[in-house]
């Protein structure tokens, strides 16, 4: 009778033992794919921002960065009112955003008021290097070194 019961209590630490691996792995791998995803604003307007800026950079090639301008500036907006991940939750995060927010809106105007393209390119410049501010800030918070290959 002891020996049974002490099997059945047996059985019963390794069943607890398995479970909690299965939960702990369950959290982890949910942790690891919110932290892949926690800043969804940042990858928003990275998209737009590559498809605007790589054609100019390449090939001087502005007409992309003209149709999508204000999607841009208004991705920019979103971005600037988002909550930050806590990583980078800092007054300079919050100050390059700003700017960002500024710069994007100031580009899209200029582009509907028909500034000429040399104007385009350099304000479109200034606004990659900001933008790129930002994410080797996200980078460096997340432990991360960022190359910047273009």
């Amino acid at each position: 009778m002891k020996t049974k019961l002490f099997l059945a209590f047996i059985w019963i630490v390794v069943l607890a033992a398995c479970s909690k691996k299965e939960e702990t792995q369950a959290t982890e791998e949910t942790a690891a794919t919110e932290e892949a995803n926690d800043w969804a604003e940042m990858d928003s307007f990275h998209m737009i921002m590559a498809e605007a800026f790589h054609p100019f950079k390449d090939s001087a090639n502005l007409e992309p960065v003209k149709a999508l301008a204000e999607e841009m500036a208004v991705e920019a907006d979103k971005w600037a009112v988002a909550t930050l991940p806590a990583k980078v939750d800092t007054e300079d995060v919050k100050s390059l955003l700003a700017k960002l927010k500024t710069d994007t809106r100031a580009l899209a105007d200029k582009v509907k008021a028909g500034a000429g393209n040399d104007e385009l390119g350099a304000d479109l410049t200034a606004l990659h290097d900001n933008f790129h501010s930002i994410m080797e800030a996200w980078h460096k918070g997340k432990g991360e070194k960022h190359e910047h290959q273009h």
